[in-house]
């Protein structure tokens, strides 16, 4: 359908090829700072008084505790000299080829610099020591930054991975996928970041200093278990002591999505804000923007509360063995 495995390839020769520099521009170019903010302000709503305290010892002052302030900071940093090493763990390249099958393997689909799911997974070690310390009174004021890092990333990646096209290989994630949505030519990534958002919210953005109506109604959801998944089922994985096993079982889950809606009709220049694709896809960015709020509140709240099995090392490493994976088979 539509070459989309051409485009994959291509993805790949792209990102190999080209210059680092180029590459980022190319696969980051649309970054929605505002929803990550406000998947974090919601998920403050979920937090404990305990959680509350803790998070504002690992941030630097000018967050004030606030893990919705910090929320898109990961993007920034990764388009810095300094941060550029961390622009691929933004996402994981499945090898997808929509409607016939997509689906998520991490020793295919996870490049050795990293992907989402290693990201969540070691930035979590980090962040265990940094609450522990926290925890003593070794840890004030944001001074460790390293720690205040770690915090960022996950707040930032467990947004990131319930993106369907931040779990897709397809198009550089949709990003070489140009679209129109409304009056706007775009890419399809930017669409699912943040257009279809906006569009269900009616809204032409969201204020970054505060949680805005639009995801008040969606925490009042989730406390409601009012969705067509249960929330539970949300949050089967979500044992801070297997972050491996939950970032992958979040990525699969999210890129079952590509198949199933993103990639389900030939687009051919039609406009997806009128197409009734948009108005489609409103029950699944609601639910997906729902499960990275309550994942990311858990999530959190265990770290803090050290529910989970503290004897429990996690080694990672990335050893890509498919030809045609991000690594060539090496």
């Amino acid at each position: 359908m539509l070459r989309l495995y051409g485009l994959w390839r291509s993805r790949l020769e792209q990102r190999y090829a080209c210059p680092l520099s180029t590459s980022l521009i190319n696969l980051l170019t649309f970054e929605i700072p505002d929803v990550h903010q406000q998947i974090g302000y919601s998920a403050e709503q979920l937090l404990t008084p305990s959680t509350k305290s803790i998070l504002h010892h690992i941030l630097e002052p000018k967050y004030n505790g606030s893990i919705g302030l910090a929320a898109s900071w990961a993007d920034d940093y990764a388009h810095t000299t300094e941060g550029a090493f961390s622009y691929q763990w933004h996402w994981i390249d499945s090898a997808d080829n929509p409607p016939y099958y997509c689906n998520v393997y991490y020793n295919r689909d996870c490049t050795k610099g990293g992907c989402v799911v290693s990201a969540i997974a070691n930035q979590t070690q980090i962040l265990k020591g940094c609450i522990a310390r926290a925890k003593k009174g070794q840890l004030v004021h944001g001074q460790d930054l390293q720690c205040s890092y770690a915090l960022k990333w996950v707040a930032h990646f467990l947004g990131d991975i319930a993106q369907p096209l931040h779990a897709s290989g397809v198009a550089a994630g949709g990003n070489d996928f140009d679209v129109v949505f409304g009056n706007h030519s775009t890419e399809l990534h930017a669409v699912w970041d943040g257009w279809i958002v906006y569009a269900d919210a009616n809204v032409t953005g969201f204020p970054n200093n505060t949680i805005q109506p639009f995801f008040k109604h969606l925490v009042s959801r989730i406390r409601e278990d009012d969705f067509s998944i249960p929330t539970a089922e949300w949050i089967a994985c979500s044992d801070p002591s297997t972050p491996l096993e939950c970032a992958l079982s979040w990525a699969r889950d999210s890129n079952a999505l590509t198949c199933d809606y993103v990639y389900s009709q030939a687009f051919n220049g039609t406009n997806l804000a009128t197409s009734g694709y948009a108005t489609g896809a409103f029950p699944i960015v609601e639910l997906q923007i729902s499960k990275a709020v309550l994942r990311l509140g858990t999530w959190l709240n265990k770290l803090v509360a050290g529910d989970y099995d503290h004897g429990r090392d996690v080694v990672l490493q990335t050893n890509p063995s498919w030809l045609l994976g991000p690594d060539g088979g090496e």
